[in-house]
């Protein structure tokens, strides 16, 4: 058997996410489904993990097993030409079988992107979160802090008794930036791992701090609670975007 990495890109706009869904178009067995019609035999496709509905990717990437050699380019161009013009391969490679598009991950990467000016270009509707309230910035990066390092994030999470969440809601957030963008700004996170929109609900909680809402002040408190009531606050889904997934070496090397 051979495995092969994946990098993909797409717009999440008209998916019910990454993952199978019961009567809806999800975008993992879409891009199964062209690879078997090429191959000609049954994978199983598995991703670096699940984005939700509305969610974007730059960088998501995935891995499967086949007896086949394949060539990548010509792997890669196929899938293109059977996929949505809104789901693209950006990279076919060959993959140690040691391999993991989930379990290899050192880090992953996210940007949420907030317009905060009064109006917002047409074009970028889908793509970021147009945030009306009054701002301010200054206690939003005041706050970041509370955020870095190893935690547990039960209260940062929804479903927190399911899935990993329920197993081990640990994580370390390495990197919380708030960096200026036209009309707005760029939230970048780098973690270990992220749970259910534990992106999304941390960026909340930054607008609902700026928003005067909260105080940054009750931020360990909210964490110490474990409980996802005290910081309701959610994010839309439309303004974040998986960029990149980390690994220690190459692919090849794993």
């Amino acid at each position: 058997m051979q495995k092969y990495k994946i990098t993909i890109s797409y717009d999440g706009t008209n998916y019910a996410g990454w993952q199978v869904q019961n009567n809806k178009v999800a975008i993992q067995p879409l891009i199964q489904k062209a690879i078997e019609t090429i191959l000609r035999h049954p994978i199983q496709l598995t991703g670096s993990g699940r984005t939700d509905a509305g969610v974007h990717a730059l960088g998501q990437v995935a891995h499967f097993e086949t007896p086949l050699i394949i060539e990548p380019r010509k792997l890669r161009f196929s899938l293109n030409a059977l996929l949505p013009q809104d789901i693209r391969i950006i990279e076919v490679e060959p993959a140690s079988l040691e391999f993991h598009a989930r379990y290899s991950a050192t880090s992953k990467i996210y940007h949420y992107h907030v317009h905060l000016d009064p109006t917002l270009n047409p074009f970028d509707r889908l793509y970021k979160y147009h945030f009306l309230k009054a701002c301010d910035l200054n206690l939003l990066l005041d706050a970041i802090p509370h955020f870095l390092g190893t935690n547990d994030f039960t209260s940062f999470t929804n479903q927190p008794n399911k899935g990993s969440a329920s197993r081990d809601p640990v994580r370390t957030l390495f990197r919380l930036d708030c960096i200026q963008a036209p009309g707005g700004i760029r939230l970048e996170f780098e973690a270990d791992g992220f749970l259910y929109k534990m992106v999304r609900n941390i960026t909340g909680a930054l607008l609902d701090i700026a928003s005067k809402k909260i105080q940054g002040s009750e931020i360990p408190s909210i964490f110490a609670a474990k409980d996802r009531k005290k910081a309701k606050t959610c994010a839309p889904p439309h303004g974040l975007f998986l960029i990149q997934v980390n690994y220690k070496t190459s692919s090849n090397d794993s």
